[in-house]
């Protein structure tokens, strides 16, 4: 049993994949070949903005935003605790400093309340500039942007959407990718979307954010004359062969793979309701299915259960053990672990469970046997 079955998908689109790759290599335009473009416009429509740039990767789609937005030294950038430190890294690259914010005990994503808490917090303290809100879409199910967006409007800060897990999820008839002043993703090859690579890409409704992300991504160079560099920037481009790739997965994600992972995870919550605590969807909202975590009684149990589907074949992960505030990098924040109860929780009792679209519901079947039988 594959965790995520890249292998199953690839024998599904094995004939137009193979030609899809075999057309970028005959043309020779490897780097910001006319795919680039196609997959561009197709994110774009999919997701329901203006604009896409694509780019090398998803923590470069985040440095990107930050950097075009003129975030630095002496300015705060609030982040959940509870998610995979590319989330935060880009923050403290740019010289700015992360704030990490509480989760919700139910979502697991940014607790609306927890974030004006340590908003009012940082302006108390004087030390810092709020500037912007990384709400993550964790585990494919999109944060609460109603909240978030008034909080945001409150405290006049910049939303950046991080929806690296959250692509193909919904919130009230939005898809993810859509909130904030920007948002990204990333085509890590285990994403809902992934290329068999890396990349990424940021989504935007404001035309000169395009025009700048396009710069900063191709060493600040002007549209006019790439030897005319306006600012400086980085080398994130993403390649033409991964671009092709995505669109030919775009195309299944969009026709069935969203469905058939959404009716999987569908199938492992009704075989075990009751028995432990399986992913709370709000009204309103649909996840991608980046993971399907179950929430055990604590640490113990969950690493009981971890053994016993490891011992029968079965893989699983736990998504994340270690907070971020916890983590070696940002030491130097000084937070502890009564700052973030949530978070220290969730670390010690979440398990992701094997979910793709190309399973069988008898593979669901074996993995909840091993559950139930565990949890008695």
């Amino acid at each position: 049993m594959r965790f995520r079955d890249l292998g199953a998908q690839y024998e599904s689109l094995k004939a137009e994949m193979d030609n899809a790759i075999q057309a970028v290599i005959e043309k020779g335009a490897f780097i910001q070949g006319p795919q680039v473009r196609e997959l561009e416009e197709q994110l774009a429509e999919y997701v329901g903005v203006k604009n896409c740039v694509a780019c090398a990767n998803g923590t470069d789609a985040i440095s990107l935003v930050l950097m075009a937005w003129g975030i630095g030294k002496g300015d705060a950038v609030f982040v959940p605790n509870f998610t995979y430190i590319a989330t935060a890294s880009p923050v403290s690259l740019i010289g700015a400093t992360p704030v990490f914010v509480d989760i919700d005990t139910k979502t697991f994503n940014i607790s609306p309340t927890a974030l004006e808490s340590a908003i009012k917090q940082t302006i108390k303290e004087g030390s810092l500039n709020p500037k912007a809100i990384i709400p993550v879409d964790l585990f494919g199910l999109p944060a609460d942007y109603a909240a978030i967006s008034a909080i945001a409007d409150k405290y006049k800060l910049l939303i950046l959407e991080d929806g690296a897990q959250g692509f193909g999820g919904v919130l009230d008839g939005k898809k993810a990718c859509s909130f904030g002043d920007a948002a990204m993703t990333s085509f890590f090859p285990a994403k809902p979307l992934g290329c068999y690579g890396d990349g990424g890409a940021v989504f935007t409704n404001d035309d000169e954010l395009c025009k700048t992300l396009k710069m900063l991504r191709v060493n600040g160079a002007s549209p006019e004359n790439k030897y005319d560099n306006k600012m400086i920037g980085v080398n994130s481009r993403l390649d033409t062969i991964q671009a092709a790739i995505l669109l030919v997965k775009l195309n299944a994600f969009k026709k069935y793979e969203l469905d058939k992972s959404n009716s999987f995870a569908a199938y492992y919550s009704e075989l075990l309701e009751g028995s432990v605590a399986t992913p709370y969807i709000p009204k309103g909202y649909t996840s991608a299915w980046a993971q399907y975590t179950i929430q055990l009684q604590d640490k113990k149990t969950r690493d009981e259960l971890q053994s016993n589907l490891s011992d029968k074949g079965i893989p699983s992960m736990v998504y994340y053990p270690m907070p971020l505030h916890k983590q070696r990098a940002f030491k130097y924040l000084e937070y502890n672990d009564t700052d973030f109860p949530n978070a220290v929780k969730a670390a010690e009792c979440v398990l992701s469970l094997p979910i793709h679209s190309y399973m069988k519901t008898e593979e669901i079947e074996i993995v909840c046997k091993v559950i139930l039988e565990t949890i008695k």
